[in-house]
């Protein structure tokens, strides 16, 4: 476990670069809120974090102006600017670099693209002390990939169960075999999701948790026995997808990415919770791939 110190003074590091994003940031002025000299500085933030201060601030305005890109009609120069970049091609350069493709096409295809959205320093140094995260020590915080997609309006076949609050107890309640069932449905838009349930879609009687898949609105075709078909309004969802894991070691990646996902703050990148606005979901959990879940959000106003 790395010492206090340097996880508080890497967090001054962190806490400058959030308040100075839209600023010119030199390393006099992170070594000078850390406390320390330039080299042990740069060294320190990089052995906390992966990345070494520039690169970790190069990536976060990347996917602030990506998320600006995404949500406003501003100008690609606009945003470079804003955003520290000296000039219209540098910052295409860069877009390009992190995300596959330049900023004007983004902005016009508007596709998924991983945003680096990090923990608080402190607050994952802590969750490991707590032992409250399963991680490798060796791991770094950036091993969580963030990005908010646009869901249409859509159905969702969905079976419910009756007290369910996660997975355990809706097999028993269920049977596993439903998940099967739901993946055979024809024209699905997405694969089967494990979900926990907005309060305004719950059923009397029924659980928060249960499982189903979603379908283009105007689907008419057949509903398996025990499942119901409601209407679900388009939103935006924050998806987290954790890094590979063994597969044995399943429950440990749920549990690690919950923990992340506890102490995020979107309001960072400029969206809070909307969890009446759709179910919260999670997919089945597959090792290559890493754990997946998503929760609805807004854009703030």
């Amino acid at each position: 476990m790395e010492s206090w110190e340097k996880i508080e003074a890497a967090q001054r590091m962190q806490d400058y670069i959030d308040q100075h994003l839209n600023e010119p940031i030199t390393m006099h002025q992170l070594a000078n809120a850390a406390g320390y000299s330039l080299w042990h500085a740069a060294r320190m933030f990089k052995e906390l974090t992966g990345k070494a201060p520039f690169e970790y601030i190069r990536s976060i305005r990347l996917s602030q102006a990506a998320v600006r890109l995404q949500e406003e009609q501003v100008k690609v120069i606009d945003v470079a600017f804003d955003f520290v970049f000296d000039s219209h091609e540098g910052f295409t350069r860069a877009f390009s670099k992190q995300f596959g493709l330049p900023p004007s096409q983004y902005r016009r295809q508007k596709p998924e693209v991983n945003l680096f959205i990090p923990l608080r320093i402190h607050d994952y140094y802590l969750l490991l002390q707590q032992g409250e995260c399963a991680m490798d020590n060796q791991q770094t915080m950036n091993t969580v990939f963030v990005q908010v997609v646009d869901r249409p309006a859509r159905k969702l076949i969905v079976k419910r169960g009756v007290k369910a609050t996660h997975y355990f107890e809706y097999c028993e309640e269920v049977g596993c075999e439903i998940w099967d069932i739901l993946a055979a449905i024809k024209g699905a838009l997405y694969e089967p999701i494990g979900m926990w349930l907005p309060p305004n879609m719950i059923l009397l009687n029924t659980s928060k948790y249960a499982q189903g898949v979603e379908m283009s609105f105007d689907y008419t075709g057949p509903v398996p026995d025990g499942c119901d078909l409601v209407d679900l309004p388009p939103c935006k969802m924050m998806i987290f997808q954790g890094p590979p894991y063994e597969d044995e070691k399943f429950m440990d990646a749920i549990g690690n990415l919950w923990e992340v996902m506890k102490t995020y703050n979107p309001e960072i990148y400029g969206f809070q919770w909307a969890d009446e606005d759709g179910p919260r979901f999670q997919l089945a959990p597959m090792g290559y791939r890493g754990y997946i879940e998503g929760r609805p959000v807004r854009v703030i106003k």
